[in-house]
């Protein structure tokens, strides 16, 4: 029986909140050697919200997946993003 491994980091909250991210993703992903790699990344722009650039900076570091809730919508910009990425 094939085993998954989940990884999920709650709610990225700000800059600091993704540079600690950015910076421990490598070693969390060594000790856990996740098979899937979910993030929440609705407040991670100034703490609410998501922007396109901060996306793809999460998506570069080895995310597979990124969660959003109500405050992902408070940056416009992510709209069109939506739709062209099924990822997010």
């Amino acid at each position: 029986m094939e085993q998954y491994r989940i990884l999920f980091l709650g709610d990225i909250v700000g800059k600091p909140g993704r540079d600690a991210v950015l910076e421990e993703l490598p070693l969390l992903k060594q000790e856990f050697q996740p098979t899937f790699l979910i993030v929440n990344g609705e407040n991670s722009a100034a703490g609410v919200g998501i922007t396109p650039k901060i996306a793809d900076e999460l998506f570069k570091a080895g995310v597979d997946c990124i969660t959003l809730g109500n405050h992902a919508f408070n940056k416009r910009e992510i709209l069109p993003y939506l739709e062209q990425n099924s990822k997010l």
